[in-house]
């Protein structure tokens, strides 16, 4: 069965940073960095965090770690058709949906950043997703022409969805479908790092598909590094290296998931208003904020609005971002006022 993630964006930089996480020097016996990893939401996870004295043993966390993450999945897949998401967009348009706690959480976040950035961001940008053949349906190798984007504008708008937060419940106000591949890895994130939190590890890195959370440090006080990738799409190498201190760092690009038709190249990242791939020269966005669900979905916003405008909306909003733009001689890089505590000077 496949899972859901990896629908709208696939990990498109940090992939480097287990280069910079993995040696910790010399350290005491009760300061070990442990780790574990496996597959979820169609890509891959890893966790370190620092032993102590009262810290669960890794096979004990790992089962933990996985039933969290196989019910987030459960919950919010469009790959997997018994899913609650699923289930909400096959009920009937204009009757009440009950939604979990948690899938509520989602939604109100993803409707908050839809409305800051204008509908720019928009989880129910999935139908577009899909005919573009990066969804559940598959890949494509013809361009959708204009008159099929146009029989779908219908379906478009994160305004279609009612949230009721007092009934927790909601309801589908068009023939829409909810898409929430943009910020559920990222909220995933947030969940296995509260996990941790309640386990008592309070020194650690998580990471899923590329979005990672992080608190306290390694061993012998040493910071967690991560390396946000050059987008290359000839190799990998890094373009930066950041300290992120306790705080969530995500990204999306255009350059890992895209097809080609005619020399022309379709990125994965849709305009929810023009309804086709971004066109613009801005690569890639990485973003730090306390929550990965937001970091996710901004990046994402961020990406779709391209350099400009993508810039001026982050300064107004606080948000601190690390822009990487396509030139002619190679790649230009832009970042907010804030973003540069967090660059590591020592590399």
């Amino acid at each position: 069965m496949r899972d859901f993630l990896n629908a709208l964006k696939r990990p498109a930089a940090l992939l480097l940073a287990v280069l910079f996480i993995t040696g910790c020097g010399k350290s005491e016996p009760q300061q070990q960095l442990l780790s574990i990893s496996g597959m979820t939401m169609g890509t891959t996870y890893s966790i370190r965090w620092v032993e102590g004295a009262n810290t669960p043993q890794a096979s004990r966390l790992q089962a933990a770690v996985n039933a969290e993450l196989q019910a987030i999945n459960r919950s919010m897949s469009t790959y997997i058709d018994d899913s609650e998401l699923s289930l909400l967009n096959r009920h009937p348009v204009n009757q009440w949906y009950p939604v979990s706690g948690r899938l509520l959480d989602v939604l109100q976040q993803a409707a908050t950043i839809s409305e800051q950035s204008e509908g720019l961001f928009d989880s129910t940008v999935g139908p577009l997703v899909n005919l573009w053949g990066f969804g559940p349906d598959g890949r494509i190798e013809t361009a959708p022409s204009a008159a099929e984007i146009q029989q779908l504008r219908p379906r478009i708008g994160y305004q279609l969805l009612e949230i009721d937060p007092a009934e927790k419940r909601v309801r589908r106000l068009a023939n829409i479908y909810v898409d929430l591949s943009a910020i559920a890895k990222g909220y995933g994130v947030d969940i296995i790092a509260g996990l941790l939190e309640q386990q008592g590890i309070h020194n650690y890195l998580v990471e899923i598909g590329g979005e990672m959370r992080l608190s306290g440090s390694k061993p012998e006080q040493q910071p967690w590094r991560v390396a946000i990738e050059r987008p290359d799409v000839a190799g990998r190498s890094v373009q930066e290296v950041v300290k992120p201190g306790t705080h969530a760092v995500a990204t999306s690009g255009d350059y890992r998931n895209y097809f080609e038709q005619d020399g022309i190249r379709f990125s994965h990242t849709i305009n929810p208003h023009t309804g086709k791939p971004i066109t613009h020269k801005l690569a890639s966005v990485t973003v730090i904020s306390d929550s990965c669900a937001q970091a996710d979905a901004y990046a994402t916003a961020l990406t779709v609005m391209g350099e400009e405008k993508g810039y001026a909306f982050a300064t107004a909003q606080g948000i601190e971002a690390y822009f990487i733009v396509k030139t002619a001689d190679g790649f230009r890089v832009r970042m907010t006022p804030g973003f540069n505590q967090f660059i590591d000077s020592q590399e």
